[in-house]
Formats: structure tokens, sequence, C-alpha cells
């Protein structure tokens, strides 16, 4: 038998054999792409590494599929490491990282790099390779890029490509330039403007705040025979809301159901959202409880509308049973519900119950959820626990920030508001927006503050940001309230809008300034810009009138007030009327306006008639006075010293005594008269006989210079306020060492000859003071501003802005 050695044959190969060798190669290489791109796709991303890893043989196809994998899981650090080691880039391995780069990225400039470097590798982007990066430059607002990638369509030829001119129309609507989106919209022929394209500038038009011009959009694409679908229905019904066009709505809605999405949860929330900021509350109640799935989205918005509606108990209500039904309540319920308890009056201890709700499921970390209950505790007086909270913010922006100033304003912290501001400015990094600007200028208005005030007004204008009524409205009061009236006008007059109460706020601060005839002129131009006057407005008038006796005016007033305004007259209007015909000695007048009041009269009606009877030594209407507001505000000196100086004034001292005895026994004692001035930021205060300021010693020699040159010109002391226990010359050193005259004399020596020298008393200016600042602005030759707790007294040249009258 023949036996063959096979060990001893050599074949030799031939191209049929080749042929079988690579066919079998290529048959396992495509089984192997084959398994890796299942593994791909079902995101067993490890698995199809581990293979990837394994193959022999690897081809486009294959590093493909990993780098595509990589990008759309994220997993970018693995992708780019790839990328760098694959040795047949692609168009498709280019537009796997560019996507994932515009997907996940964290920095914007990495995806335009690689966009960038496709280019110059020579590698051809696609429709999409730009459709990734403009929904990039959307997202992020990233106008000047999206731009940049506009003109390498041009350039390219995509600019007629629709998905193309889709993307770009989105960008721009997105990034806020609507023109250049109507635009690309006018210019794309009517047959090729898709759903995508009709639904973009919808969406545009709704997102910019053009509400009336994205319901026309919507309109237009219904008549050129294009259906609306789940991502046009949000964007139109988002538009009927924002200006409360139900009728239209309604109509939308009847669209939704006939086309089908009656069920898409997206579209089923934005009617809802639709109807609830319609004011239609009860049909979006209804639709709700239809729903089959509970939305957090549309639970929110009638959380959220309920509260702007007022409806504060409803919306706790949707809250607890959102809360009962297990939804997931997420962090933009809790600021709504937040926004209930800072408006009204529920205990304390069901918000609470909810702070302790939000530390539990772990909202507590979030920045809005956090801004939300500083500012309800700040909203409900409670500082102390508003500023916890604040302090345990790990990042903190401004809104947080004018939450807890705000609050502090409001809650009358005016010191620890500037404090915060000043704080926010140290930190950088933080710019004061508008409201917590007219918040400082408020808290600088209360506090007298010109200069820090001036300083906030000045940031603001370097700031840049466009005028805001409420800030004007603010500079207006606080310049006022500094009785820097020249500032107040400056602004006034440079305002493109005003409202009422920037003509309130000018009418009160002539009226306060002793500039009665400027308050009622601003009075009429307001009434001839077509403004109403409203409660305040009347105050200042009549204010302004009982300061400078005009009666016939003030009662004018007063029963327009009434009759052609419908305001019924509170106790402010009553003491500005009884204070008028008290002053003028009418007590007659006073008395009949005092029985006729339809509100129980208070204690700043009382105090204007216990003012008006010791300026006129009526001593039976000041007992009275007197006796009735020791019953309403029990702990005030005011009617204790007034009705015994009224005593000591008609010589009945032994009654004066008696009552200086009263006061004594019930433990109360007299608010010390304290005068401040400000001077280069930093404030000076002064009592009587005051000898702890560091000059002390050349403010006492100033105020003896000034009392000698004051008297060689005509000045002679009122003995009548000075201690009625010391001698004559004792009374005159006492009158010469009031808080007035040592803050004056500092003034002198501080401030700067040709600038006023403002000074601020917690009291109201005494009568030997008040003659005395006359003649020292007449020999000095200076403005002199005092701000007294009534009203601001100007002296210039020997005259007084009051008139005397105050």
């Amino acid at each position: 038998m023949l036996r063959l050695n096979f060990r001893n044959f050599r074949l030799t190969p031939t191209p049929f054999c080749n042929y079988i060798h690579s066919n079998a190669v290529r048959t396992k290489l495509h089984s192997t792409n084959q398994a890796l791109g299942d593994l791909s796709k079902s995101g067993r991303i490890d698995e199809a590494r581990h293979l990837f890893d394994e193959m022999p043989e690897r081809d486009e196809f294959t590093w493909n599929t990993m780098i595509v994998a990589y990008s759309i899981s994220g997993r970018l650090s693995d992708a780019k490491q790839l990328f760098r080691l694959n040795p047949v880039k692609s168009t498709i391995s280019w537009n796997a990282l560019i996507s994932g780069h515009c997907k996940y990225g964290s920095s914007e400039d990495e995806a335009l790099s690689l966009f960038w470097g496709m280019q110059l590798e020579g590698r051809h982007f696609n429709e999409y390779t730009l459709g990734s990066v403009l929904r990039m430059c959307a997202s992020l607002g990233l106008l000047q890029r999206g731009e940049q990638i506009h003109g390498c369509t041009v350039k390219t030829g995509f600019d007629l490509d629709v998905s193309v001119v889709n993307g770009l129309l989105a960008m721009y609507a997105l990034c806020r330039r609507i023109s250049s989106a109507e635009y690309l919209f006018g210019t794309m022929p009517g047959e090729r403007r898709n759903n995508v394209t009709w639904t973009s500038m919808l969406t545009g038009y709704s997102k910019n705040g053009f509400a009336y011009k994205a319901i026309e959009c919507f309109r237009e694409m219904r008549r050129e025979g294009n259906g609306a679908n789940q991502f046009t229905f949000p964007s139109v019904l988002t538009a009927c809301g924002a200006v409360s066009a139900r009728r239209v709505g309604v109509q939308v809605h009847g669209c939704v159901v006939k086309s089908g999405f009656k069920t898409n949860i997206f579209v089923q929330s934005a009617v809802i959202a639709m109807y609830a900021k319609c004011r239609d509350l009860e049909t979006a109640r209804v639709l709700l409880q239809d729903m089959e799935v509970d939305d957090v989205v549309s639970w929110n918005s009638m959380v959220v509308e309920c509260v702007r509606e007022g409806l504060r108990e409803e919306a706790l209500s949707l809250f607890k049973r959102m809360h009962e039904r297990d939804m997931k309540i997420d962090e933009f319920t809790i600021p709504s519900v937040l926004n209930c308890f800072a408006l009204c009056r529920t205990e304390m201890k069901v918000a609470s119950s909810v702070h302790c709700l939000i530390v539990k499921t772990g909202y507590g970390t979030h920045k809005l959820v956090n801004n939300a209950l500083v500012d309800m505790y700040a909203k409900r007086g409670t500082m102390d626990s508003a500023l916890k909270v604040f302090e345990r913010m790990v990042e903190k922006d401004v809104i947080s920030w004018t939450a807890l100033v705000t609050g502090n304003t409001h809650n009358g912290s005016y010191e620890e508001a500037l404090k915060l501001f000043c704080n926010m400015r140290a930190e950088g990094g933080i710019s004061p927006d508008q409201i917590v600007t007219a918040s400082v200028l408020s808290a600088s208005a209360e506090l007298t503050l010109l200069e820090f005030g001036q300083q906030v007004h000045g940031n603001y204008i370097k700031s840049g940001f466009p005028a805001s009524l409420s800030v004007d409205n603010s500079l207006v009061t606080m310049y006022t309230k500094c009785g820097s009236l020249e500032d107040a006008n400056a602004v006034f007059n440079s305002m493109e809008a005003k409202d009422l109460i920037t003509w309130t706020a000018l009418i009160v601060g002539y009226a306060k300034n002793g500039k009665a005839k400027d308050s009622l002129q601003s009075y009429k131009l307001m009434i001839d810009n077509h403004i109403t006057p409203d409660y305040v407005t009347f105050i200042g008038l009549l204010f302004a009138c009982s300061h400078a006796g005009l009666t016939e005016e003030a009662q004018h007033y007063f029963d327009s007030m009434r009759t052609v305004y419908r305001i019924k007259p509170g106790p402010e209007h009553y003491a500005c009327m009884i204070d008028l015909y008290g002053r003028s000695g009418d007590f007659a007048k006073a008395e009949e306006l005092l029985n006729q009041m339809e509100v129980e009269p208070d204690a700043t009606v009382w105090k204007a008639i216990l003012a008006a009877s010791r300026k006129h030594g009526n001593i039976e209407n000041g007992e009275r006075a007197a006796r009735t507001l020791m019953e309403l505000e029990p702990n005030n000196a005011v009617p204790y010293v007034l009705l015994s100086n009224m005593y000591s004034a008609a010589g009945r001292q032994e009654e004066a005594a008696n009552v200086r005895r009263l006061m004594k026994s019930r433990n109360i004692s007299k608010e010390p008269g304290c005068s401040w001035v400000e001077g280069r930021g930093i404030v000076h205060s002064f009592m009587s006989e005051d000898r702890r300021h560091p000059r002390m010693v050349e403010i006492y020699s100033k105020v003896d210079e000034m009392m000698l040159l004051i008297r060689e010109a005509g000045y002679s002391p009122d003995m009548s306020f000075a201690l009625h226990d010391l001698d004559k010359e004792g009374k005159e050193l006492g009158l010469a060492y009031h808080s007035e005259k040592l803050a004056v004399a500092f003034g002198l020596l501080a401030v700067p000859s040709g600038a006023p020298i403002r000074i601020i008393k917690n009291l109201r200016v005494c009568g030997d003071c008040h003659s005395a600042m006359k003649y020292i602005s007449r020999v000095y030759l200076r403005h002199i501003i005092l701000r007294d707790s009534n009203c601001f007294h100007h002296f210039r040249d020997g005259n007084c802005s009051c008139g005397d009258y105050w």
C-alpha cells in the first residue's frame, strides 16, 4: 500500500487560495463588527471595548462604531483617546466626536476647536455636523460663534439645505436675534418650509416675548397646510398664556384634540398652564384631574398661578395633595410654595415643616430653593433664620443677596441692609441689579445718608443697566428725603417714564422740604398727565398745605379726595387738616372735623391737637389731647413733656411739677435729643453738652464764636426752651450747647466752604435753635439743611424754607 508523507509536500499559494483566505477574514471581521455594533447599540460599552481590544483586524467601521458609542454615552475622554489612535479618521468619527462634545462637553471651545480642526484636516463636514454645532450655539446663547458657523454654511453651500437653515433659524431665535431669524424665514421659499421651520420660528417668537407674532405665525402655518406637532403646540399655548389670549388658546386646544396630541404629557401640561395663566383656574383644575399620569410640571403650573392670583390657601392645598400622591416634588415646586408662606400669615410652624421636607429630600443644596427660603424668612420678618440659610449656602448669586438686603430694608434694619450691600460688593463677581439697588437706596433714604446714596447712584450708572422705573423712583425718594431737591429734580426730569409713585415721591418731597407751592404745582402737572392720585398723594398735598397755612387749598383737596377720587380719608389726612386749623388757632373748626371723623382718631391726630394747643396756649384742649395720648401710647414721653411745658409757660409750676412726677413714677424717660452730621462717609453724632467728640475743644470754641457773632447780628436766646431749674446764665449756656448747635459748629469746621451743612435730628428742632440757625446761615453765608422728626428746614441768608411755620 502506498503511503504519502504529506510533510514532504509544500503547497504553493494560488490566487484562488488567497481569495478564500481574505474572504474568510472579511467574513469574520464582518461578523465581529456586527457583534460590536449590537453591544454598542444596547449600551454595553465596556463589553464592546473588550471585544474591540481583542480584534486582530479592525477597519473603518470598527473604529467608527467604538468612537460613536463612547460619544453617544458621554464618555468623551475615551472617545478622544480612541480618536487619536484611529488610523482611518473619517467624517463619521469626526462628526461623532463633535456631536458628543456639543451635547456633553463642559466647554464649548473644545467642540468648536474640533469643528475647525476637522476642516484643517481636509475633512468635509455635513448637515449633521452643522446641526450639532448650531444646536450647541443655540442652547448656550453663543450668537457670535453661531454667526461664524453661518458664514461657513454660505461658503460651502449648506445654506440651501433645509435642515441646516432650520438649525440657523433656531440658533438666531434662541440667541435673541429674532430679526435675523425672521430674515432667514422670509427668504426661504414657501414650498421648502416644513414643520421644523415653522415651529422654530414660532418658538423663537414665543421665547423672545413676541406672543402676538407667535400666534399669527401659528395661524399662517395652519393656512399653509403644515400640521402642528408636540413641539409646536406648547410654544403657541405659552404665547396665549403670556398675553391672556384665552379665546385663541381654546381654539388651539381644539386643534390639539383633533390632531391626536390630547394625551401627550408635554402638550397637556402646556394646555393646563395656558388656562391657569388666563385665570381660568376652574378649567385648568378639571384638566389636571383628568390627566392619566400625574405630571409635576402641570401641578407646578397650577401652584404658581394660584400664588399669582392670590389663592395661596389653594396653592398650599395642591402642594399637600402632591405630597400625598407621592409625586416627585422638584426644585420648581418648592419656591412657589415658599412664596405662599412669604405672602400670607400662615403659621410659621407649617413653613418650618416645609423647610424640614426640603432638607430631607436633598433640595437644601439647590440655590433656587435656598433663595426662596431666604426670601420667605425675610418677608416674614424672621431675619435670623434668613441669615442662617444664607450663610450655609455654598453658592450665592445676586438673588440671594437681594433677598437678604431687601428683607432687612423692609423690616427696618436699614444699617444691616447697607452693611450686607457693602459685603456683596466686597466679595466681587456679583453686580447689583435693579432690585437690590432700589432697596439700598430706600435704606439710604431712611437713614438720610446722602453721600452713600450718591455712591450707589454712581455705581448704578457705571454698571450699564438700562433705565429702571423702580430705581429712578427710589432715587427721587432718596434725594428728597436727604433734602437734595436739585438732584431729585435732575433724576425726575431725566426719566422717560413716570408713574404714580414717581409723582407722589416728588409731591411729598417738596412738602417735607417746605416747598408747598412746588408740591401743589407738581400735583397739577400729574393730573394733566392723566395720573390718578392715591391715598399717599393726598397725605403729601395736605401736609404741604398745613405747613404753609393754605386753608382753602387744603379744604379743596380734602373734599376732592372723597368726592372725585372716592378715597376714604385716613387718620393721616385728618391729622393734617386738624393740624392746619390748630396752627391757625381755629380750634372750633378742628373740633368739628374731629367729631366728623369716619375713623377712630389715632395718636397722630391727638399729637396735632396737642402741638397746636401748646402753640396757642390752649391748656384745656392740650390737657385733653395729652391725657388721650397717655392712654394710646403709654410709654411715649411727648405728651408729658409738652403738657409740662404748657403749664410752665402759663406760670402753673405746681401742675408742671406734678406732670413730671407722674412721668417719673411711670418710669417714662424723655428721649434725649441727638443730632447727626455726615462728612466724608463718616456720621458724627452729638447730644446736648456732648464732650465725647475727638475735636471737642475746637467744636466748643466754634460754638462760643457762633453765639458771639449771631448776638451781634440780633439773635436773642429764647429762655422758654431752656431748663427751668437753672439761673439765667445756666439757661443761656444750656441753650448754646444744644445738639443742633454742636452739630452745626462741627459742620462749619469740617464741611468745605460752599457745600451745604446737613444735620439730622431725632426730635423736633427747638424754637431757639431754629432762630439761631437762621442767624448762623446769614453770618457765615452757609446753606444749612436740618431735618427734624417732622420736616426739612433749609436755612439760607437768615431765612428758613418753613417760613417759621413748623
